[in-house]
């Protein structure tokens, strides 16, 4: 009798449950923002050490670790993002903006849900493994994919080298395999050393760093004539050089982001954008330094997993919601701007038949899996899952967690990580991403076929975007 793999994974994931879902809690509660999550990331290892896993550290990232299950073939990869955002503080499941007194930063992408679902996942296929008695199942602990991306350090350093196949997953307020690229992002610092001098008295002696900026900013809006479609520049002043105008600026400085769907886009972007710089600097008689900080590549579906996710999201299903889910899920879509509303509308519309869509919109949570589609334009947003999906075939999926229009990086995405609907959403995510892995675990066709996509769309090997000597933010010394 062929084994029913659909229940098999939902009485693996039921008893996983309150582990997962206590500690989904315990992160939402501790809200440590990127490369700072110690007490996270720590309860993370805990329990995996616990399972049997075998904990590795990463290097030169703290709160960054590998846990190993499994010596054999193949290799399975789960990764978790834990860190909060600053000052996204809020009361759980109010249905208004109110801050968690003593608290300032806040839970508003849902990670506490995203890492715990990925653990839940892992945890399954460890026992999965132990019952078929071969394979490997590893989860990364990927801290700062807000503001680092540590991923992209991650993939440099070889730590997803040897997997046959990565798996993750983003609470949203949608249920959808996703197959939506992201951009591409450079992210550069640009420090000016001018010579400073009485703005009045003796002008004629002062070479201005600040001028060098607005130069270097007048420069780049006629660059964004000259680039593709979908890429977007923007920056922010690092150093205005001081308060005072009567002084000549000896120093100033900017941070340019540079994004464009393709890695390699992007980065002809910021070399463009670095002889701006340096043309600034020339007509100024200033100095510049060029920096990068860190550049992530683009997101990349892998479409023979996606099809494989596919069929495991159609057996698993939506979240079941309840009466009591949709009248909290309704008060929290009401929150939203008209024009949201509208936004959020159009775009069920483009997945669903009109009565369906009148028929969530009433519930104010997405109940329904949206068809499997490869045509949708690029996301114009950046997550550090793109240089894991080059380094390694990889697919991921999002749920939904948080009623419809909620928008990532706001209070009421802080505020919904906790709900009853949440919890339901995140046990079904941990359903199909293990379900996935399972399906693929047992026909190496997928595995082979994944890999000749990747290397297809990539080359043979990874080509990391970052330099050697590029190393990741020092909490300790750059807030």
């Amino acid at each position: 009798m062929k084994e029913n793999l659909k229940e098999l994974v939902i009485d693996l994931q039921e008893k996983y449950e309150d582990l997962t879902w206590n500690l989904s809690k315990e992160i939402w509660d501790f809200s440590e923002v990127g490369l700072i999550e110690y007490k996270s990331a720590d309860a993370f290892r805990k329990i995996l050490k616990e399972n049997g896993f075998t904990i590795t550290p990463v290097k030169g990232i703290e709160t960054a670790f590998v846990a190993s299950y499994g010596d054999t073939s193949p290799v399975i990869g789960f990764t978790g993002e834990y860190d909060a955002l600053p000052g996204l503080s809020q009361v759980a499941n109010l249905t208004e903006k109110k801050s968690e007194e003593g608290k300032t930063d806040g839970h508003g992408c849902g990670h506490n849900n995203l890492g715990t679902g990925a653990l839940g996942a892992a945890l399954i296929i460890k026992d999965y493994i132990d019952k078929i008695g071969h394979g490997t199942v590893k989860f990364f602990g990927t801290p700062s994919e807000e503001r680092d991306g540590a991923k992209t350090f991650m993939a440099r350093d070889g730590y997803f080298d040897d997997l046959d196949m990565a798996l993750t997953w983003h609470p949203k307020d949608r249920n959808a395999v996703w197959t939506e690229g992201t951009l591409a992002n450079v992210i550069m610092d640009y420090k000016f050393k001018g010579i400073s001098s009485h703005a009045s008295d003796a002008p004629e002696n002062g070479r201005s760093a600040l001028d060098s900026c607005e130069l270097m900013n007048v420069g780049v809006n006629y660059l964004r004539e000259h680039v593709v479609e979908q890429a977007r520049i923007h920056y922010a002043y690092q150093d205005v050089g001081g308060s005072a105008p009567n002084v000549v600026q000896s120093h100033a400085g900017l941070r340019y982001f540079y994004r464009a769907p393709k890695i390699k886009e992007a980065l002809d972007i910021a070399r463009r954008g670095d002889n701006i710089a340096k043309a600034a600097a020339m007509m100024c008689e200033t100095e510049v330094e060029v920096k990068m900080i860190v550049a992530i590549s683009d997101y990349h579906s892998n479409k023979t997993l996606a099809k494989v996710m596919d069929e495991a999201f159609k057996e698993i299903g939506a979240p079941e919601f309840d009466e009591k889910d949709f009248e909290l899920a309704r008060k929290f879509y009401e929150t939203q701007a008209e024009s949201v509303k509208e936004a959020t509308k159009e775009r069920l519309l483009d997945e669903f038949e009109t009565k369906e869509v009148e028929e969530m919109i009433k519930c104010g949570i997405q109940t329904k899996v949206e068809p499997l589609d490869f045509k949708r334009r690029t996301m114009t947003i950046t997550s550090d899952v793109g240089d894991l999906s080059y380094a390694a075939p990889t697919i991921q999926l999002n749920m939904a967690t948080a009623a419809l229009g909620t928008s990532l990086h706001t209070w009421q995405m802080t505020a919904q990580g906790l709900t009853p609907y949440a919890k339901k959403a995140t046990a079904k995510a941990i359903q199909v991403l293990a379900l996935t892995a399972i399906k693929a675990m047992n026909n190496p066709e997928i595995l082979k076929e994944a890999k000749e996509e990747l290397v297809a769309f990539r080359g043979e090997k990874y080509q990391t975007p970052l330099k050697d000597d590029i190393v990741i933010r020092d909490p300790k010394i750059s807030k």
